[in-house]
């Protein structure tokens, strides 16, 4: 099995679609199951389609691909959504950190000993180490639609996000494959046509685009804790999760909470509204010995083909009991 750390340097503004389908907002994760879907597009245009499909959407096992969210990171300080067990913290001291909705990986995984050298960016809602500069700012760029036949102007505006020098993103890559290698050098494949085409919204603007994607082993991130998660008691989910019929979860136990999600197929079939699904959110913290998740049909009744939300679980096991 390969672990793999993903770092993403945007070069163009980008575009992750709001959960309230409002287009002047925007994510500041680019979730799991968004990244599934480029990937999946990318793995079509390099005719690796249905190998991919009975690797992950389709494998009755569990899928042998699993991707992270990915989350921002700036000058080296990977940021992620804390365990919910464990955050806020319980003695908060002066410091809003409530307010955070992203901390560092090392905060996320020991604690804030020492909250002074902490600040809570407010517009980002980021904590970040005290004199650090926000990984990005939202910004709001209007534009207008005309219709060639009647000449009628609709204007518009839509939210996206400006990364600052030395920022972007950052995610994993979890391959389970026996031919792990094979796995590996198509995906990156993949994720190297997506830098040049662009992921997210309003690629037709050029938006969504990055730099040479790197790469690098990420087993040493992760030294408190379990990975892979093998014999956890509580796992913390990194990606988007949809259960499984065979996951086994204490649903007493844990500390999480779920997310809508819909949006519209991207296809060659046509455009069409996805059916909505619920899913776990990252974060969450789920009382489990392992889980697998699945890919959901989302697409529209009738439609040509199936448009999946994946929802494969990429958990880190935490050490010591899960606590509701």
């Amino acid at each position: 099995m390969a672990l793999l750390e993903i770092q993403l340097r945007p070069t163009t503004p980008w575009r992750a679609g709001h959960r309230a389908g409002d287009r002047e907002r925007v994510d500041t994760v680019y979730h799991s199951d968004a990244l599934y879907s480029a990937v999946t597009h990318a793995m079509s245009a390099l005719g690796w389609l249905d190998e991919w499909l009975d690797a992950t959407a389709r494998a009755e096992a569990g899928s042998l691909v699993r991707f992270s969210s990915l989350f921002p990171v700036v000058n080296g300080v990977r940021l992620v959504p804390p365990p919910k067990t464990t955050w806020p913290p319980a003695a908060p001291g002066k410091l809003y950190a409530k307010a955070a909705k992203l901390v560092p990986l090392e905060v996320a995984l020991h604690g804030m000993s020492d909250e002074s050298k902490w600040m809570v960016d407010g517009a980002t809602e980021c904590l970040l180490p005290a004199g650090t500069a926000a990984p990005f700012t939202v910004s709001i760029r209007s534009a207008a639609a005309v219709d060639r036949l009647t000449g009628n102007v609709e204007p518009h505006r839509t939210a996206c996000l400006e990364f600052a020098a030395g920022a972007g993103w950052w995610g994993l890559l979890e391959i389970r494959a026996s031919e792990s290698d094979q796995w590996e050098a198509r995906v990156k494949s993949a994720l190297r046509l997506l830098a040049d085409s662009g992921f997210g919204g309003e690629r037709s603007l050029g938006w969504g685009r990055a730099a040479e994607p790197e790469f690098a082993d990420a087993p040493s991130l992760f030294p408190a804790a379990q990975f892979p998660a093998s014999d956890a008691t509580a796992l913390w989910l990194l990606s988007l999760y949809s259960p499984h019929a065979d996951d086994a979860i204490d649903w007493s136990g844990g500390s999480y909470s779920a997310i809508a999600r819909g949006g519209w197929t991207d296809s060659r079939a046509g455009a069409a509204r996805k059916k909505h699904v619920r899913m776990i959110e990252e974060g969450s913290v789920l009382a489990a010995s392992s889980l697998k998740g699945r890919a959901v049909n989302v697409a529209p009744d009738g439609f040509p083909h199936p448009a999946y939300r994946a929802g494969f679980a990429l958990a880190v096991g935490l050490p010591g009991e899960v606590t509701a």
